[in-house]
């Protein structure tokens, strides 16, 4: 007799969904000049906030970072414990959230993105990292001399003696490309991606057509080193293989160039608990003042209690014979 197999299929997947991303633009941004991860990363923060920041650490770039989508996939909290961890974590200087303005002439429009490091840093490296970058100087185009006419040569002299000829001066190195220092950085950010002088020597022309479709380092930097895999065994291949494969689309359109002294970017910071715009310095770790020094709650004062008056007995005693009179 056959025996009937009673355990009935799994009829959902094992696997987790994946966590939702924001639009093309927002999301969580890693910043560079990190140290490479380590099982201690957050080990002085207390346990919920650790408990958020390893959460927040793992998740990839322009990954959603609202105080709700973070609510849903963190089992332990709500929405309340997790804006006050988020807030707690712009005070130990993980995080800051920014407006962007993105776009030229009358399609600007702002963005919201979360910036995260693994590293904590102070006010000042953040007021530097998220300050505007100045419009880059127009390199001046060098025109040649006119060439003079020829001259006849002077006749040798056969008092003077030879001189020796002195070397030719040494050719002054050129600075590193944009490309090139994206690649170089990409081992800060991630150790699995270190690459050598001749790796990103070999990289350089893929990452300057990145460059060339108006991409920025920052989003070179976040396209190579999203989703990687746990062991990385050719850091140039895999570089090389997302360079050429997830280039991003040729635009149209090349967007006009920004006015003379006006800066490239534009980032405005907003306080993480209540959004309030600002600049950096008015905003120390991510809060405005009002977030920063809550108002306490003042007692409500209550009335000491009156001692009862003293009731009149014989009005009372009336207001009985009253009550006890038959209509």
């Amino acid at each position: 007799m056959a025996v009937q197999n009673c355990n009935p299929a799994l009829s959902a997947s094992a696997v987790s969904p994946p966590y939702p991303m924001a639009h093309p633009g927002y999301g969580k941004r890693a910043v560079t000049d990190q140290r490479p991860p380590h099982a201690d990363d957050f080990a002085l923060l207390p346990f919920r906030e650790r408990y958020v920041a390893g959460f927040i650490e793992r998740l990839p770039e322009g990954a959603a970072m609202s105080v709700k989508c973070l609510a849903k996939q963190l089992p332990l909290y709500g929405q309340q414990a997790v804006s006050s961890a988020l807030t707690a974590l712009s005070v130990a200087g993980h995080l800051r959230r920014v407006r962007c303005a993105v776009g030229d002439g009358d399609e600007v429009r702002w963005v919201f993105r979360t910036y995260w490091s693994r590293t904590a840093h102070d006010n000042e490296w953040w007021a530097n990292r998220l300050a505007p970058a100045p419009m880059r100087e127009p390199v001046p185009v060098s025109v040649p001399d006119p060439v003079p006419a020829p001259t006849p040569a002077p006749e040798p002299d056969p008092v003077r003696e030879p001189q020796p000829e002195r070397p030719a001066p040494a050719a002054t190195p050129s600075a590193p490309s944009p490309a090139y220092l994206a690649l170089a950085g990409l081992g800060r950010v991630d150790a699995r991606l270190a690459l050598s002088a001749a790796d990103c020597t070999a990289l350089e022309a893929l990452a300057e057509k990145w460059f060339a479709r108006g991409v920025d380092a920052d989003y070179l930097t976040g396209a190579l080193t999203a989703g990687l895999p746990a062991h990385v065994d050719s850091p140039v291949g895999l570089v090389r293989h997302r360079l050429t494969g997830k280039i991003p689309p040729q635009l149209p359109t090349t967007p006009t160039p920004p006015p003379a002294g006006a800066p490239v970017r534009r980032v405005m910071m907003e306080c993480t608990e209540c959004g309030t715009p600002g600049r950096p310095e008015a905003l120390p770790d991510g809060l405005c003042q009002p977030c920063r020094q809550p108002a306490t709650p003042t007692a409500t004062t209550v009335p000491a209690a009156t001692p009862p008056a003293e009731r009149d007995v014989t009005q009372l005693v009336a207001g009985l014979r009253d009550l006890l009179k038959t209509p």
